[in-house]
């Protein structure tokens, strides 16, 4: 006669254990896991809010830069516009008596005979506009115009018969250009 022997309820208890090995293990990975995604988002969320504390301070000191570029920006214009305001009082000061010379040597060039009606200038260009008994004496100012250290360039824009006080003569218009004289002794 054999033995019978029932394994049964062992091989039943053994696999109840393994469930609920099984079990103990599943809800420890479960809570392993949640541990590390919780710690995972809190990491995240610590450097968050530091790039954002970063991001802030960063903003702020762009904001003070900016007030500052701002600030040199109106200094700068305030100082092209001072320069500018200063070369235009320097060049009136180096230009002061340049006009009384060029009326000077105007007059001693002038041959007999020739009248100025009008003198105008602009920039560096007088516009000579008078009156002669005869062509020759235009000529004889062109040259004395190219001859001088403070004029150069004389053109003839216009010579035509016209009357003055019943008299004939040639109404005449003339173009030349003034050359820089350097300062004599500074300016005066």
């Amino acid at each position: 006669m054999m033995i019978r022997i029932n394994l049964l309820p062992h091989r039943e208890i053994k696999r109840a254990a393994r469930r609920r090995q099984f079990g103990v293990l599943l809800v420890a990975s479960l809570v392993l896991a949640a541990g590390v995604v919780g710690a995972g988002q809190a990491l995240i969320s610590a450097r968050l809010a530091y790039q954002d504390e970063r991001n802030a301070f960063l903003e702020q000191e762009i904001a003070k830069l900016d007030i500052q570029i701002r600030e040199i920006k109106k200094i700068k214009e305030e100082t092209r516009a001072l320069l500018e305001r200063k070369q235009v009082v320097e060049t009136l000061q180096s230009n002061r008596t340049e006009v009384v010379h060029l009326f000077d040597e105007l007059i001693r060039i002038l041959p007999e005979g020739l009248y100025v009606k009008s003198v105008k200038q602009s920039g560096g260009e007088l516009e000579l506009l008078g009156y002669t008994q005869s062509s020759a004496r235009v000529s004889t100012l062109m040259r004395s115009l190219e001859d001088s250290p403070w004029f150069e360039q004389p053109t003839l824009v216009e010579i035509k018969a016209a009357t003055v006080n019943n008299l004939r003569a040639n109404e005449f218009n003339l173009k030349v250009r003034q050359t820089k004289q350097k300062a004599e002794g500074g300016n005066k």
